[in-house]
């Protein structure tokens, strides 16, 4: 036998000695069986991404727009508030108002406004358990819809406090929030966004929260403000921003994390996502402008202060209309709720005299009004919405109204509320004295600047 043909059975031989321990070791390296894909990874990184945007929207960007408007002596008091009711409102959600929102249907009529307890303290929610969301088809990971609905409920009990920061002890803006949440922003999610929900049910369009977040927060920060009463001064002694600079960056960070906020409520990285996007920059530029434009034609300068408004205005307008609208109608809708917000800040408001320090009601009330109900018109095909041919504008306009109209009762209301007992238990308004000084130091004990 040559050389050759030794050498090539023995390397043969001690292949084939070999197999068996190949065959051991990937035996050991791989699973029994096939993974079987439960999730979508893209759809979940794009959803983790969107969350933590949204999280960027109440801290540092709500923070920083609220509290850039708001006196020298009181920017520490604005940003704690909204960073302590944002996370007892992380708190509650987990504990409770996941499971009022979004967990399983009661076997009555009542599933029309809440949820069962079942989910109570997330029982039941595993890191395997996908959502059982408003949109077919999705798959992703309970956990992440859970903490993605989550900073909603975090951002709108902040967006409230707009309306009365300046005057409202600490301890009540966190026995109201308690309240608040529980009886006003759960069961208003719940009917929005559940499928068994009553809007829901309906056919009503909230793509991203313009009721469920806006037109609640609004009228309950209208509310919350009439009844805590004007701040010492108001309107006569001069009460400007004391740092549009901070307003400015504040502005920039909402619109930035706004996109998780509107492109995120699709729950998939998809091309409704991509219409939200567009969307989202399209009338928010719109709304920007025509603030601007609105002040030059009132015979006033345009003004950092007007765009960052008119900037708000268009990102309130087009939330529930961000994957409900096309490009062209986002614009009109930007720049008509820029326009309608103005009038009412600059002209209604002045006239019902009421103390709405930082206007929560009149851009995000008024703005989520004009953006709700105008999304019935945007979502017309023939304006370039994605509605079927057959559309009827008109009974969904009457649907629209009707979700606005019954959230600005169930907010109103529950807002009285939850005031009334946070008012009995730690008296609501700070003392005349602490008003003065400022809250920083009479609540906190510190100052926002040390010179």
């Amino acid at each position: 036998m040559k050389l050759s043909t030794k050498l090539a059975a023995g390397a043969g031989l001690a292949l084939f000695a070999a197999l068996p321990a190949w065959a051991q070791d990937a035996a050991l390296q791989a699973p029994a069986t096939a993974p079987t894909a439960t999730v979508n990874k893209g759809d979940t990184a794009w959803m983790m991404t969107s969350t933590i945007l949204v999280l960027m929207m109440i801290l540092p960007g709500l923070a920083l727009f609220y509290g850039g408007l708001a006196r020298t002596k009181n920017m520490l008091s604005v940003m704690t508030q909204i960073g302590a009711v944002a996370a007892l409102a992380m708190l509650i959600w987990v504990m409770w108002g996941y499971t009022m929102a979004f967990g399983p249907d009661y076997s009555s009529g009542l599933s029309n406004f809440v949820s069962n307890f079942d989910k109570l303290l997330l029982k039941g929610v595993t890191p395997a358990s996908q959502a059982a969301t408003f949109t077919a088809g999705v798959e992703i990971p309970e956990y992440v819809f859970i903490s993605f609905q989550m900073t909603f409920a975090a951002i709108t009990i902040a967006l409230v406090l707009g309306s009365v920061v300046e005057r409202i002890k600490f301890s009540a803006v966190m026995v109201f929030a308690l309240i608040w949440l529980t009886i006003v922003y759960f069961p208003i999610a719940h009917m929005v966004w559940a499928a068994s929900g009553l809007f829901f049910k309906a056919g009503a369009l909230d793509f991203a929260g313009g009721t469920v977040v806006h037109v609640n927060a609004g009228v309950s920060a209208l509310v919350l403000a009439l009844l805590l009463g004007k701040r010492i001064g108001y309107p006569t002694e001069r009460m400007a921003p004391h740092s549009l600079t901070l307003t400015m960056v504040g502005t920039g960070l909402l619109w930035v994390g706004w996109f998780g906020f509107n492109a995120g409520s699709a729950l998939e990285a998809n091309g409704s996502a991509a219409l939200a996007m567009i969307n989202t920059f399209v009338a928010t530029a719109s709304a920007g402008l025509f603030w601007m434009l609105a002040e030059r034609f009132s015979g006033h300068k345009g003004s950092a202060l007007g765009f960052c408004s008119g900037i708000i205005a268009g990102l309130v307008a087009v939330t529930p209309a961000a994957g409900n609208s096309g490009p062209f109608g986002a614009i009109v809708l930007g720049a008509i709720a820029s326009l309608v917000c103005f009038a009412f800040v600059t002209v209604v408001k002045p006239r019902l005299g009421y103390d709405d320090s930082l206007d929560a009601f009149g851009i995000h009330g008024v703005g989520g009004m004009v953006g709700a109900v105008g999304t019935a018109v945007v979502y017309a095909p023939s304006l370039g919405g994605p509605g079927a041919a057959d559309y009827d504008m008109g009974a969904k306009l009457l649907v629209q109204l009707g979700a606005v109209g019954t959230t600005i009762v169930w907010a109103a209301a529950g807002t009285a509320i939850a005031y009334a007992i946070a008012k009995a238990l730690t008296g609501g308004r700070v003392k005349p004295e602490v008003e003065v000084e400022g809250l920083d130091l009479g609540e906190h004990g510190e100052r926002a600047y040390n010179y």
